[in-house]
């Protein structure tokens, strides 16, 4: 079962991108933990959409905790000044890709 919601977890890869690169010059530790994160949620997201059950549910908690991830990360590098803000659409796609995986995993 395709979801379009992993159209969005693809673009939001992309809006990442750079902000990974930027922090990546600040702090390789974080860099690295925020692109492992970003990149586990559109992967967990089509495992689960291709699964059953027990199987389906947990790759979308697992999605949904990379996201909450990503969010975390972009919240330290913020606080430690190696970004200035995080663009507000990009935020809003990733509540957005956290709100369908909650609905997901709660149906």
């Amino acid at each position: 079962m395709a979801l379009k919601i992993y159209g969005v977890t693809i673009e939001l890869l992309r809006g990442l991108r750079p902000i990974i690169e930027k922090i990546g010059g600040k702090d390789a530790n974080l860099a690295d933990q925020l692109r492992r994160a970003a990149t586990s949620v559109p992967l967990n997201l089509n495992e689960g959409a291709y699964s059953q059950g027990r199987n389906e549910r947990a790759r979308w908690h697992t999605a949904m905790g990379s996201a909450a991830e990503v969010r975390a990360c972009l919240d330290v590098a913020e606080a430690l000044g190696y970004v200035d803000a995080v663009d507000d659409g990009l935020r809003d796609s990733l509540d957005h890709v956290i709100a369908t995986l909650h609905r997901l995993t709660r149906r």
